[in-house]
């Protein structure tokens, strides 16, 4: 199959403008000789986009209809290709970003897989790589198939069987597989079986049922003992066992003419029949209300680059003989995401302190002032793009970036103020410099004339606005610049007598030294100023951390019960033979998740503290002025 043309990427109403959709397909994961890569293309399209996804991904046997599904999610008639041979059209997985219809500030990631089982594939293992890959990448992840839920679609379903074997839970699994296998339910998708071309009655035993029951009865598993009904109830199991939301949807044939069937995408939405129209509806309807935003554990967001840096982090398991873990592509995805969690913080501060410090300040609390609310804002901004940094590495890291920054704003500060004030000081001192050229004060009475002058100056200067920092020493600077010259001048005027003239000299001396005390307190006053600053950031860094902990521990209990609830919801489920053995250890399971629920809960404020003094020690490292403050 040829590559499609991709059209360009144009701005939507309601999408920010850093934001872009597509439209058309693109093909994210190749499936050519035998081997699966990532479309390049496709990565820099999902990189652009910043919003939370729901990732629906559509399996099933080739020539079943998934495309025109996805297509109608898309909410257009053309898109992904459906074909109308008994070839298989789709290769690989291919996707389709497009604006949430109902969640604003969503962007729904359409996932269209190609046909299992097709018998021209040179590869069948990449129907069992495509099939887990659809699962890992989506948050509802929809089976379809044709005619009926029964025994032979079951058959079809043993992918599902496969997926303990093809991917992991966490890097250092268990020796009990089973246990590894058992976690799997706390991050795999919703599950929608679709049932197209469906022709009977949704009865059982005479009495009408759901769609949703009618799968569940399908699931129910069947008694005895024999290896045929063992391998028979192994889908069923798995299917319990992995997806514990679980939701079915029936459609009647669209059109009974075979000719435009085949062709139908071309079809008048009029033309289609009535209850396939209502179901189809349905079927969208439930997609834009329920499918939930993928999330990984403890609550992370997946975004588009995100979801494009596991595509390539599970690619890369696959194709090295590894197997893919979701354990390590969080790792790998937390360094890249902590990186720019640091940069993007970074970014926000400096940004928003060059729009709002205007140079020179007029001390340096005001500057400091305002880099408090920037710093504050830009831990935010970490901690909400940050997760598993483990030892706070990414947040000393941040910590370090600011506080040079901060230094560097400080610094400019001074520069500019000096700058500032060296040029009033030139423009003040103009008369004075070409009198005392022409030598004006160089007369009997001179040195009083030249000491009102430089009076006239320093009272010119103080009324000067906005001088900031380096208005005491620029001047003290100048003022020390003039001592030889009064020297000079005092020592010719003829009109003092020498012990005038000693006088005179003590006391010019007198104030010079008032001055250089005054600016070494000012001095003193800005370093503790600075020490203040570092012991605020210190005070913050800890406070948003601990907000974030409290956040995260909620997300890990919460996922703590949640696996706990499916787990003692498997065990109540009748068991075969053959499988007893992997459940068998559910109930240690069960009273091990119960012990590390009330260990979390009770243990908690020490482990906070111990977590926090780790980060304090860490913080007052990169902050030396903070250390000072708290001793």
């Amino acid at each position: 199959m040829g590559e499609r043309t991709l059209h360009a990427a144009v701005p939507t109403p309601g999408y920010p403008e850093s934001e872009s959709i597509m439209m058309a397909p693109i093909c994210l994961v190749e499936n050519q000789e035998e081997q699966l890569t990532v479309n390049s293309k496709a990565l820099e399209i999902l990189d652009k986009i910043s919003q939370p996804l729901v990732v629906v991904a559509i399996v099933g046997l080739y020539r079943t209809g998934k495309s025109y599904l996805m297509n109608r999610l898309a909410g257009k008639r053309n898109g992904f290709p459906l074909g109308s041979t008994v070839q298989s059209e789709t290769k690989g997985i291919w996707m389709w970003c497009v604006p949430h219809p109902s969640r604003p500030n969503h962007t729904l990631v359409l996932l269209d897989t190609e046909g299992l089982g097709d018998v021209e594939k040179s590869n069948p293992k990449n129907d069992s790589w495509i099939f887990a890959l659809a699962v890992l990448l989506s948050s509802s992840f929809v089976y379809n198939s044709v005619s009926t839920i029964n025994h032979q679609a079951l058959e079809q379903l043993h992918y599902v069987t496969e997926l303990a074997e093809l991917i992991r839970a966490k890097s250092c699994p268990r020796p009990n597989e089973a246990e590894d296998s058992s976690e799997f339910a706390s991050f795999f998708p919703d599950f929608i079986w679709t049932v197209r071309d469906f022709t009977l009655e949704l009865k059982l035993d005479g009495h009408p049922i759901t769609e949703d029951e009618y799968l569940e009865n399908a699931l129910k598993l069947i008694p005895g003992k024999n290896p045929q009904i063992q391998n028979s109830n192994k889908p069923r199991e798995w299917i319990r066992h992995f997806f514990p939301k679980r939701k079915c949807f029936v459609f009647d044939r669209p059109i009974n003419d075979k000719k435009l069937l085949l062709h139908v995408e071309e079809v008048r939405e009029d033309q289609l029949d009535s209850n396939f129209q209502m179901q189809s509806e349905n079927f969208c309807s439930y997609i834009f209300t329920h499918a939930k935003t993928k999330t990984l554990r403890e609550g992370i967001l997946v975004t588009g680059n995100r979801l494009g840096m596991l595509v390539e982090t599970y690619l890369d398991a696959i194709n090295s003989g590894a197997t893919p873990c979701l354990e390590n592509a969080m790792a790998v995805l937390a360094q890249c995401e902590n990186s720019a969690a640091v940069q993007r913080a970074a970014n926000h501060y400096s940004q928003q302190m060059a729009q709002q410090v205007r140079f020179p300040t007029d001390t340096l609390q005001e500057l400091l002032d305002v880099h408090a609310v920037c710093e504050r804002e830009a831990i935010a901004v970490f901690m909400e793009y940050s997760f598993k940094d483990k030892s706070q590495e990414f947040q000393k890291k941040l910590v370090d970036t600011m506080e040079k920054k901060k230094e560097d704003f400080v610094l400019q500060n001074e520069e500019a103020s000096a700058k500032y004030c060296q040029a009033e000081l030139k423009r003040l001192s103009e008369l004075l410099t070409e009198s005392i050229s022409r030598g004006t004060f160089f007369v009997p009475g001179g040195h009083n004339i030249y000491l009102e002058a430089k009076k006239k100056i320093e009272q010119d200067y103080t009324l000067v606005p906005r001088k900031g920092v380096k208005a005491d020493e620029v001047l003290q600077s100048f003022l020390q610049s003039q001592v030889v010259i009064e020297e000079s001048i005092l020592q010719s005027d003829k009109a003092l007598t020498a012990g005038e003239k000693a006088i005179a000299a003590k006391q010019a001396k007198k104030e010079a030294a008032e001055k250089e005390q005054e600016l070494l307190r000012q001095k003193q006053k800005e370093q503790q100023q600075m020490m203040e600053a570092q012991e605020r950031s210190f005070q913050e860094n800890i406070a948003q951390l601990r907000k974030k902990m409290e956040r995260e521990r909620e997300n890990y209990m919460r996922e703590l019960r949640k696996m706990l609830s499916h787990k003692m919801k498997v065990l109540e489920e009748p068991l075969t033979e053959g499988f007893k053995e992997i459940f068998e250890s559910l109930n240690e399971e069960i009273n091990r998740l119960k012990e590390q629920i009330e260990a979390a809960e009770n243990e908690e404020p020490s482990v906070f503290l111990q977590i926090l003094d780790v980060a304090g020690s860490i913080f007052i490292a990169a902050l030396p002025g903070a250390a000072k403050l708290l001793i």
